[in-house]
Protein backbone atom coordinates (compact mmCIF):
# COMPACT_ATOMS: atom_id res chain seq x y z
CA UNK A 1 0.00 0.00 0.00
CA UNK A 2 1.62 3.50 -0.85
CA UNK A 3 2.00 5.67 2.14
CA UNK A 4 -0.56 7.93 3.21
CA UNK A 5 -3.17 5.63 1.58
CA UNK A 6 -6.87 5.49 3.51
CA UNK A 7 -8.36 1.93 3.43
CA UNK A 8 -11.26 0.48 5.36
CA UNK A 9 -9.43 -3.00 5.31
CA UNK A 10 -5.33 -3.12 5.37
CA UNK A 11 -5.44 -7.37 4.56
CA UNK A 12 -7.85 -6.15 1.49
CA UNK A 13 -7.11 -2.92 0.49
CA UNK A 14 -9.51 -1.24 -2.06
CA UNK A 15 -7.50 1.49 -3.78
CA UNK A 16 -8.81 3.59 -5.81
CA UNK A 17 -7.14 6.12 -8.30
CA UNK A 18 -7.06 10.00 -7.65
CA UNK A 19 -6.24 12.87 -9.85
CA UNK A 20 -3.26 15.17 -8.95
CA UNK A 21 -2.24 18.05 -9.42
CA UNK A 22 1.04 20.69 -8.45
CA UNK A 23 -0.73 23.49 -6.05
CA UNK A 24 3.37 24.53 -5.61
CA UNK A 25 6.28 23.84 -5.74
CA UNK A 26 6.51 22.36 -2.27
CA UNK A 27 2.84 20.63 -2.29
CA UNK A 28 0.94 17.93 -4.57
CA UNK A 29 -2.69 17.61 -4.02
CA UNK A 30 -4.78 14.55 -4.76
CA UNK A 31 -8.65 14.34 -5.27
CA UNK A 32 -11.57 11.58 -5.63
CA UNK A 33 -15.16 12.10 -6.12
CA UNK A 34 -17.60 9.30 -4.65
CA UNK A 35 -21.22 8.87 -6.97
CA UNK A 36 -23.15 9.81 -3.59
CA UNK A 37 -21.42 13.17 -3.27
CA UNK A 38 -18.32 12.76 -1.34
CA UNK A 39 -14.72 14.47 -2.09
CA UNK A 40 -11.81 13.08 -0.63
CA UNK A 41 -8.89 15.32 -0.60
CA UNK A 42 -4.97 14.78 0.30
CA UNK A 43 -2.40 17.30 -0.01
CA UNK A 44 1.23 16.24 0.49
CA UNK A 45 3.37 19.27 1.50
CA UNK A 46 6.89 19.70 2.17
CA UNK A 47 7.19 21.63 5.56
CA UNK A 48 9.52 24.45 5.94
CA UNK A 49 12.85 23.56 7.38
CA UNK A 50 16.44 25.28 8.18
CA UNK A 51 17.91 22.66 6.94
CA UNK A 52 19.94 23.46 3.50
CA UNK A 53 19.34 20.38 1.82
CA UNK A 54 17.88 16.82 2.61
CA UNK A 55 14.43 17.74 4.19
CA UNK A 56 12.50 14.49 4.99
CA UNK A 57 9.24 15.97 6.77
CA UNK A 58 6.14 15.87 4.69
CA UNK A 59 2.68 17.29 6.00
CA UNK A 60 -0.87 15.34 4.63
CA UNK A 61 -3.99 16.99 4.79
CA UNK A 62 -6.81 14.77 4.61
CA UNK A 63 -10.02 16.74 3.75
CA UNK A 64 -13.67 14.27 3.42
CA UNK A 65 -16.17 17.18 1.72
CA UNK A 66 -19.67 15.99 1.80
CA UNK A 67 -21.32 17.76 -1.22
CA UNK A 68 -24.82 15.39 -0.89
CA UNK A 69 -28.03 16.00 0.87
CA UNK A 70 -27.42 13.05 3.46
CA UNK A 71 -25.12 12.80 6.30
CA UNK A 72 -21.65 10.75 5.65
CA UNK A 73 -20.90 8.44 8.47
CA UNK A 74 -17.15 6.85 8.14
CA UNK A 75 -16.14 3.87 10.63
CA UNK A 76 -12.52 3.77 11.89
CA UNK A 77 -10.32 3.60 9.14
CA UNK A 78 -6.75 2.52 8.75
CA UNK A 79 -4.07 4.91 7.31
CA UNK A 80 -1.07 3.10 5.46
CA UNK A 81 2.66 3.25 6.56
CA UNK A 82 4.11 1.93 3.01
CA UNK A 83 6.84 -0.84 3.70
CA UNK A 84 10.43 -1.17 4.90
CA UNK A 85 12.70 -4.49 3.86
CA UNK A 86 16.57 -5.56 4.93
CA UNK A 87 19.17 -2.80 3.51
CA UNK A 88 21.28 -6.30 3.13
CA UNK A 89 21.15 -9.88 2.76
CA UNK A 90 22.53 -10.70 6.33
CA UNK A 91 20.89 -7.92 8.20
CA UNK A 92 19.31 -8.94 11.94
CA UNK A 93 15.46 -9.36 11.59
CA UNK A 94 15.24 -6.87 15.01
CA UNK A 95 16.41 -4.07 12.38
CA UNK A 96 12.96 -4.17 10.37
CA UNK A 97 10.21 -3.59 12.65
CA UNK A 98 6.33 -2.02 12.97
CA UNK A 99 6.78 0.37 15.67
CA UNK A 100 3.88 2.78 17.56
CA UNK A 101 4.96 5.20 20.74
CA UNK A 102 2.13 5.33 23.51
CA UNK A 103 3.06 7.80 26.07
CA UNK A 104 7.10 8.46 24.74
CA UNK A 105 7.68 5.05 24.67
CA UNK A 106 8.36 3.40 21.85
CA UNK A 107 6.86 -0.52 21.16
CA UNK A 108 7.64 -2.78 18.33
CA UNK A 109 7.03 -5.80 16.48
CA UNK A 110 9.82 -7.22 14.16
CA UNK A 111 9.33 -9.06 11.27
CA UNK A 112 10.87 -12.16 12.98
CA UNK A 113 7.73 -12.86 14.92
CA UNK A 114 5.67 -13.32 11.99
CA UNK A 115 8.20 -16.03 11.33
CA UNK A 116 7.58 -19.37 12.62
CA UNK A 117 10.87 -20.98 14.74
CA UNK A 118 11.44 -24.22 16.36
CA UNK A 119 13.52 -21.73 18.62
CA UNK A 120 17.36 -23.01 20.51
CA UNK A 121 16.43 -26.28 21.79
CA UNK A 122 12.71 -25.43 21.92
CA UNK A 123 13.07 -22.26 23.70
CA UNK A 124 11.56 -19.38 22.18
CA UNK A 125 9.77 -21.80 19.70
CA UNK A 126 6.59 -19.83 17.88
CA UNK A 127 4.37 -20.11 15.07
CA UNK A 128 4.05 -18.40 12.15
CA UNK A 129 1.95 -15.24 12.33
CA UNK A 130 0.97 -13.87 8.93
CA UNK A 131 -0.85 -10.88 10.15
CA UNK A 132 -0.18 -8.93 13.30
CA UNK A 133 -3.37 -5.85 15.32
CA UNK A 134 -3.35 -4.52 18.03
CA UNK A 135 -5.85 -1.61 19.78
CA UNK A 136 -5.07 1.37 21.79
CA UNK A 137 -6.39 3.70 23.62
CA UNK A 138 -3.79 6.32 21.51
CA UNK A 139 -0.23 6.42 19.94
CA UNK A 140 1.58 9.83 19.14
CA UNK A 141 3.00 8.01 16.19
CA UNK A 142 3.23 4.96 13.85
CA UNK A 143 6.09 3.31 12.10
CA UNK A 144 7.67 0.87 9.66
CA UNK A 145 11.94 0.90 9.42
CA UNK A 146 14.74 -0.99 8.55
CA UNK A 147 18.48 -0.47 10.12
CA UNK A 148 18.85 3.29 8.74
CA UNK A 149 15.67 4.86 7.43
CA UNK A 150 12.00 4.80 8.55
CA UNK A 151 8.36 6.34 7.66
CA UNK A 152 6.97 7.91 11.09
CA UNK A 153 3.40 8.86 10.65
CA UNK A 154 2.37 11.36 13.71
CA UNK A 155 -1.59 12.44 13.65
CA UNK A 156 -1.86 15.89 14.48
CA UNK A 157 -5.26 16.49 15.72
CA UNK A 158 -6.07 13.03 16.85
CA UNK A 159 -4.36 9.72 18.37
CA UNK A 160 -3.90 6.17 16.28
CA UNK A 161 -6.50 3.67 17.63
CA UNK A 162 -4.73 0.68 16.84
CA UNK A 163 -1.92 -0.48 14.75
CA UNK A 164 -1.76 -3.76 11.86
CA UNK A 165 1.01 -5.19 10.04
CA UNK A 166 2.47 -8.53 7.87
CA UNK A 167 5.31 -9.57 6.38
CA UNK A 168 6.20 -10.26 2.52
CA UNK A 169 8.72 -11.87 1.10
CA UNK A 170 11.10 -9.57 -0.81
CA UNK A 171 13.24 -12.11 -2.18
CA UNK A 172 12.83 -16.15 -1.83
CA UNK A 173 16.48 -16.32 -3.34
CA UNK A 174 17.42 -14.67 -0.44
CA UNK A 175 15.31 -15.56 1.77
CA UNK A 176 14.77 -11.66 2.98
CA UNK A 177 11.33 -10.37 4.26
CA UNK A 178 9.96 -7.37 4.75
CA UNK A 179 7.57 -5.10 6.40
CA UNK A 180 4.58 -2.99 5.78
CA UNK A 181 1.79 -1.32 8.35
CA UNK A 182 -0.95 0.52 8.22
CA UNK A 183 -2.11 2.87 11.80
CA UNK A 184 -6.09 2.55 12.38
CA UNK A 185 -7.75 6.45 12.98
CA UNK A 186 -11.20 7.09 14.86
CA UNK A 187 -14.34 7.26 12.53
CA UNK A 188 -16.10 10.18 11.93
CA UNK A 189 -19.70 12.07 10.54
CA UNK A 190 -19.58 15.21 8.06
CA UNK A 191 -22.77 16.72 7.48
CA UNK A 192 -24.35 18.17 4.33
CA UNK A 193 -22.04 20.73 3.15
CA UNK A 194 -19.61 19.97 6.10
CA UNK A 195 -16.21 19.20 5.53
CA UNK A 196 -13.72 16.57 7.93
CA UNK A 197 -10.42 17.85 7.93
CA UNK A 198 -7.43 15.06 9.39
CA UNK A 199 -3.49 16.29 9.39
CA UNK A 200 -0.48 14.16 9.85
CA UNK A 201 3.00 14.56 9.85
CA UNK A 202 5.18 12.64 7.94
CA UNK A 203 9.15 11.40 8.51
CA UNK A 204 10.57 9.92 5.77
CA UNK A 205 14.25 9.37 5.20
CA UNK A 206 17.47 8.40 7.01
CA UNK A 207 16.69 8.47 10.78
CA UNK A 208 19.26 11.16 11.51
CA UNK A 209 18.59 10.94 15.28
CA UNK A 210 19.73 14.95 16.02
CA UNK A 211 16.98 15.77 13.50
CA UNK A 212 14.55 13.27 14.57
CA UNK A 213 15.04 14.31 18.32
CA UNK A 214 14.31 18.07 17.28
CA UNK A 215 10.46 16.51 16.34
CA UNK A 216 7.60 17.07 18.46
CA UNK A 217 6.01 14.08 19.13
CA UNK A 218 9.34 11.25 20.63
CA UNK A 219 9.97 10.36 17.26
CA UNK A 220 13.79 10.12 18.01
CA UNK A 221 12.61 6.80 19.81
CA UNK A 222 12.42 4.85 16.59
CA UNK A 223 16.29 4.08 17.20
CA UNK A 224 15.71 1.89 19.77
CA UNK A 225 18.81 2.27 21.62
CA UNK A 226 17.76 -0.12 24.51
CA UNK A 227 18.97 0.42 28.12
CA UNK A 228 21.84 2.23 27.53
CA UNK A 229 20.06 4.61 25.64
CA UNK A 230 21.59 7.72 27.74
CA UNK A 231 25.02 6.12 26.73
CA UNK A 232 24.42 5.69 22.64
CA UNK A 233 22.62 9.18 22.77
CA UNK A 234 25.61 10.94 24.23
CA UNK A 235 28.43 8.96 22.07
CA UNK A 236 26.03 9.83 18.53
CA UNK A 237 25.98 13.57 19.51
CA UNK A 238 29.83 13.33 20.49
CA UNK A 239 30.88 11.25 17.49
CA UNK A 240 29.05 13.77 15.05
CA UNK A 241 31.09 16.73 16.91
CA UNK A 242 34.08 14.88 16.52
CA UNK A 243 33.30 14.49 12.78
CA UNK A 244 32.25 18.20 12.57
CA UNK A 245 36.23 18.39 12.95
CA UNK A 246 37.71 15.57 11.00
CA UNK A 247 35.62 14.92 8.47
CA UNK A 248 36.09 11.35 8.57
CA UNK A 249 34.09 8.38 10.54
CA UNK A 250 36.71 6.75 10.87
CA UNK A 251 39.12 8.99 12.42
CA UNK A 252 36.45 10.47 14.60
CA UNK A 253 36.06 6.52 15.81
CA UNK A 254 39.48 6.65 17.36
CA UNK A 255 39.16 10.15 18.76
CA UNK A 256 36.25 9.22 20.74
CA UNK A 257 38.14 5.85 21.46
CA UNK A 258 41.19 8.04 22.50
CA UNK A 259 38.68 10.75 24.87
CA UNK A 260 37.19 7.69 26.18
CA UNK A 261 40.54 5.76 27.19
CA UNK A 262 42.12 8.92 28.83
CA UNK A 263 38.96 9.52 30.78
CA UNK A 264 39.25 5.97 32.12
CA UNK A 265 43.31 6.21 32.11
CA UNK A 266 43.82 7.39 36.05
CA UNK A 267 40.70 4.46 36.78
CA UNK A 268 42.59 1.47 34.52
CA UNK A 269 46.61 2.68 36.20
CA UNK A 270 45.25 1.92 39.39
CA UNK A 271 43.32 -1.20 38.83
CA UNK A 272 46.95 -2.13 36.65
CA UNK A 273 48.69 -1.91 40.47
CA UNK A 274 46.05 -3.63 42.20
CA UNK A 275 46.44 -6.56 39.52
CA UNK A 276 50.23 -6.22 39.61
CA UNK A 277 49.96 -6.62 43.38
CA UNK A 278 47.48 -9.33 43.61
CA UNK A 279 49.86 -11.53 41.32
CA UNK A 280 52.44 -11.27 44.01
CA UNK A 281 49.89 -12.90 46.47
CA UNK A 282 50.50 -15.57 43.82
CA UNK A 283 52.33 -18.70 46.09
CA UNK A 284 50.37 -17.15 49.43
CA UNK A 285 47.25 -18.14 47.62
CA UNK A 286 48.32 -21.17 45.97
CA UNK A 287 48.95 -22.56 49.70
CA UNK A 288 45.86 -21.86 50.68
CA UNK A 289 44.26 -23.38 48.25
CA UNK A 290 46.50 -26.62 49.03
CA UNK A 291 45.67 -26.48 52.30
CA UNK A 292 42.18 -26.28 52.08
CA UNK A 293 41.63 -27.93 49.31
CA UNK A 294 38.87 -29.75 50.63
CA UNK A 295 36.96 -27.20 52.59
CA UNK A 296 36.04 -24.56 49.97
CA UNK A 297 34.35 -22.52 52.32
CA UNK A 298 37.27 -22.11 54.71
CA UNK A 299 39.77 -21.36 51.50
CA UNK A 300 37.73 -18.62 49.85
CA UNK A 301 37.60 -17.40 53.53
CA UNK A 302 41.13 -17.41 54.48
CA UNK A 303 41.82 -15.83 50.74
CA UNK A 304 39.43 -12.95 51.72
CA UNK A 305 41.36 -12.60 54.70
CA UNK A 306 44.57 -12.47 52.72
CA UNK A 307 43.47 -9.43 50.19
CA UNK A 308 42.35 -7.39 53.47
CA UNK A 309 45.11 -7.78 55.46
CA UNK A 310 47.47 -6.54 52.90
CA UNK A 311 44.88 -4.11 51.75
CA UNK A 312 43.83 -5.48 48.11
CA UNK A 313 40.11 -4.99 46.62
CA UNK A 314 40.03 -7.95 44.77
CA UNK A 315 37.61 -5.87 42.46
CA UNK A 316 39.74 -2.76 41.87
CA UNK A 317 41.10 -4.57 38.77
CA UNK A 318 37.19 -5.26 37.32
CA UNK A 319 36.10 -1.49 37.80
CA UNK A 320 37.49 -0.23 34.78
CA UNK A 321 36.13 -3.46 32.49
CA UNK A 322 32.88 -3.19 34.60
CA UNK A 323 32.34 1.16 33.53
CA UNK A 324 33.21 -0.21 30.23
CA UNK A 325 30.24 -2.31 29.92
CA UNK A 326 27.12 -0.31 29.16
CA UNK A 327 29.98 2.07 27.12
CA UNK A 328 30.47 -1.01 24.81
CA UNK A 329 26.64 -2.01 24.85
CA UNK A 330 25.97 1.75 24.29
CA UNK A 331 28.45 1.94 20.81
CA UNK A 332 26.96 -1.47 19.76
CA UNK A 333 23.32 0.27 20.13
CA UNK A 334 24.19 3.28 18.47
CA UNK A 335 27.00 1.82 16.01
CA UNK A 336 24.05 -0.78 14.32
CA UNK A 337 21.75 2.02 13.41
CA UNK A 338 23.75 5.23 12.82
CA UNK A 339 22.64 5.67 9.15
CA UNK A 340 26.14 8.62 9.32
CA UNK A 341 28.29 4.96 9.31
CA UNK A 342 26.22 4.04 6.03
CA UNK A 343 29.11 3.89 3.11
CA UNK A 344 31.58 5.77 5.04
CA UNK A 345 34.77 4.88 4.06
CA UNK A 346 37.91 4.04 5.96
CA UNK A 347 41.23 2.57 4.78
CA UNK A 348 40.05 -0.47 3.10
CA UNK A 349 36.56 -0.41 4.80
CA UNK A 350 33.97 0.38 1.74
CA UNK A 351 31.33 0.66 4.44
CA UNK A 352 31.74 1.15 8.17
CA UNK A 353 27.75 0.28 8.64
CA UNK A 354 28.76 -3.37 7.73
CA UNK A 355 31.46 -6.12 8.24
CA UNK A 356 34.85 -5.18 6.31
CA UNK A 357 35.15 -8.09 4.06
CA UNK A 358 38.22 -8.38 1.93
CA UNK A 359 37.41 -11.59 0.36
CA UNK A 360 35.77 -14.73 0.66
CA UNK A 361 36.97 -18.64 1.13
CA UNK A 362 37.26 -19.96 -2.24
CA UNK A 363 35.18 -23.58 -1.39
CA UNK A 364 33.59 -22.67 1.68
CA UNK A 365 32.84 -18.51 1.16
CA UNK A 366 33.36 -17.71 4.24
CA UNK A 367 33.72 -14.28 4.34
CA UNK A 368 37.41 -13.12 5.55
CA UNK A 369 36.90 -9.72 7.71
CA UNK A 370 40.47 -8.56 8.94
CA UNK A 371 39.34 -5.91 11.61
CA UNK A 372 37.99 -8.84 14.11
CA UNK A 373 40.68 -10.67 13.13
CA UNK A 374 43.21 -7.87 14.46
CA UNK A 375 40.71 -7.00 17.36
CA UNK A 376 41.57 -11.00 18.99
CA UNK A 377 44.70 -10.45 17.87
CA UNK A 378 45.35 -7.26 20.34
CA UNK A 379 43.23 -8.86 22.80
CA UNK A 380 45.62 -11.98 23.04
CA UNK A 381 48.49 -9.76 23.13
CA UNK A 382 46.82 -7.84 25.99
CA UNK A 383 45.96 -11.12 27.79
CA UNK A 384 49.73 -11.92 27.62
CA UNK A 385 50.44 -8.29 29.13
CA UNK A 386 47.81 -8.77 31.97
CA UNK A 387 49.55 -10.03 35.53
CA UNK A 388 48.21 -13.60 36.06
CA UNK A 389 45.75 -13.54 38.81
CA UNK A 390 43.36 -15.74 40.04
CA UNK A 391 43.34 -20.00 39.92
CA UNK A 392 44.72 -21.65 37.06
CA UNK A 393 41.30 -23.00 35.85
CA UNK A 394 40.15 -19.40 36.26
CA UNK A 395 42.88 -18.50 33.89
CA UNK A 396 42.52 -21.27 31.14
CA UNK A 397 39.50 -20.06 30.81
CA UNK A 398 40.15 -16.45 30.36
CA UNK A 399 42.51 -17.67 27.58
CA UNK A 400 39.02 -18.46 25.44
CA UNK A 401 37.86 -15.03 25.95
CA UNK A 402 39.31 -13.63 22.53
CA UNK A 403 38.20 -17.10 20.84
CA UNK A 404 34.56 -15.73 22.16
CA UNK A 405 34.78 -12.34 21.20
CA UNK A 406 35.52 -13.05 17.61
CA UNK A 407 32.89 -15.45 17.37
CA UNK A 408 30.50 -12.74 18.32
CA UNK A 409 31.80 -9.78 16.69
CA UNK A 410 33.12 -11.21 13.59
CA UNK A 411 30.25 -9.85 11.43
CA UNK A 412 29.28 -6.65 13.20
CA UNK A 413 29.72 -3.34 11.84
CA UNK A 414 33.32 -2.68 11.08
CA UNK A 415 33.00 1.03 12.87
CA UNK A 416 32.18 -1.20 16.30
CA UNK A 417 35.24 -3.64 15.37
CA UNK A 418 37.89 -0.81 15.20
CA UNK A 419 36.68 0.74 18.53
CA UNK A 420 37.58 -2.13 20.33
CA UNK A 421 40.76 -2.47 18.54
CA UNK A 422 41.60 0.54 19.46
CA UNK A 423 40.63 0.53 22.85
CA UNK A 424 42.99 -2.85 22.98
CA UNK A 425 46.02 -1.28 21.22
CA UNK A 426 45.29 1.71 24.23
CA UNK A 427 45.13 -0.58 26.69
CA UNK A 428 48.66 -2.54 25.60
CA UNK A 429 50.30 0.93 25.83
CA UNK A 430 49.14 1.72 29.08
CA UNK A 431 50.01 -1.91 30.24
CA UNK A 432 53.40 -0.94 29.07
CA UNK A 433 53.43 2.59 30.69
CA UNK A 434 52.56 1.39 33.86
CA UNK A 435 55.45 -2.02 33.69
CA UNK A 436 57.97 0.73 33.24
CA UNK A 437 57.10 2.00 37.13
CA UNK A 438 58.58 0.28 40.00
CA UNK A 439 57.08 -2.90 41.07
CA UNK A 440 54.56 -2.39 44.23
CA UNK A 441 55.37 -4.50 47.29
CA UNK A 442 53.36 -6.78 49.68
CA UNK A 443 52.90 -4.77 53.35
CA UNK A 444 50.35 -5.88 55.60
CA UNK A 445 48.24 -3.06 56.64
CA UNK A 446 47.33 -2.09 60.58
CA UNK A 447 43.67 -3.24 61.62
CA UNK A 448 40.97 -0.30 61.58
CA UNK A 449 41.02 0.06 64.80
CA UNK A 450 44.95 0.70 65.21
CA UNK A 451 44.71 2.62 62.42
CA UNK A 452 42.88 5.40 64.54
CA UNK A 453 44.80 5.43 67.40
Amino acid sequence: MPIGAMVDDPAKPALPEFTLARDSDSSIRCERATPDGITIRKKFSLLQSSQKKDNFLLELNLDVQNTGAQPHTNADYFVALGSAAPMHRNDYPYYTRLVWCINGKARDRNVSAFQGSGGFLGIGAHSAQPVFQENFAGAEWTAVTDQFFATIIAPLNAKATGIWGRSFDVSTEQNTVGIEGAMRMPGFQVQPGQTYTARFQIWTGPKIYHRLAQLEHNEAEIMNFGVFKIVSQFLLNFLNTIHGFVKDYGVAILVLTVVVRLVLWPLQSKANQTMRKTALLGPKMQELREKYKDDPTRMNQEVMKLYKQYGINPVGGCLPMAIQIPIFFGLYQMLAQAVELRNAKFLWMHDLSQPDTVAHLPVLGFPINVIPLLMAATQVWLMAMTPKTGDPTQRRIMMFTPLIFLFFCYNFAAALALYYTAQNLFSILQFWQNKRQPMPTLEKVAPAGKRKR
